[in-house]
């Protein structure tokens, strides 16, 4: 096996244990409440050691959140890259869209019930907004850096606050429909850079 080779399977058993433990966390807390679980109650549901878990969450709370610590610089680097004859919102849509991986549209039910606990515990909501705050900021950066605007320009924190709202739009009535977070995330930008006028029945 090449370095390359090797490199891809430890990522690939990172990711992997990375994601056990957060379905652990998720799965303990909706049955016995946030304070009611341990680290140490989460690392033995991943058949891993408490020193394993602090390699990958600095916290419970974290692991029932399991952010993505590499998600912001990637949705920056995807809106910068998208091709230059899109427009600043289409670069958006397109980042964002690839964002909402097949995976995460694939696991509804471990989704809505993180969703579920979080909604309980005002701790993990508050969190839970930090963490879209951070990745908002570096989605601005994205647009920025993209049209040649400061980041404290008005145009890239609208469109990014707008996409951030966008995103959230989809994510609830994902939780409430059949239909695919992907197909209700392109729904809801399209309509925000059609510059929400009428509706699209009015239209």
């Amino acid at each position: 096996m090449t370095p390359q080779g090797a490199e891809g399977l430890r990522d690939r058993k990172k990711r992997q244990t990375r994601e056990a433990l957060g379905r652990a966390a998720v799965r303990l807390v909706a049955e016995h409440g946030l304070d009611h679980v341990t680290v140490e109650d989460i690392s033995a549901a991943a058949d891993v050691s408490p020193r394993t878990f602090f390699n990958y969450f600095p916290s419970k709370e974290d692991a029932v959140l399991g952010p993505d610590p590499d998600a912001g610089p990637r949705v920056r680097a995807a809106v910068v890259a998208q091709a230059p004859d899109l427009s600043a919102a289409s670069a958006v849509r397109e980042a964002l869209l690839a964002e909402v991986s097949a995976e995460l549209a694939d696991d509804r039910e471990h989704w809505l019930l993180r969703m579920r606990v979080v909604q309980q515990h005002p701790v993990l909501l508050a969190r839970l907004f930090a963490g879209g705050e951070a990745l908002e900021r570096q989605l601005v950066e994205g647009i920025a850096e993209r049209v040649g605007l400061p980041a404290d320009d008005t145009y890239p924190l609208l469109l990014g606050a707008a996409a951030g709202a966008a995103f959230r739009v989809a994510v609830a009535r994902w939780s409430n429909t059949a239909a695919s977070l992907h197909d209700l995330l392109a729904e809801a930008l399209d309509l925000l850079a059609a510059g929400l006028d009428n509706p699209p029945s009015a239209r």
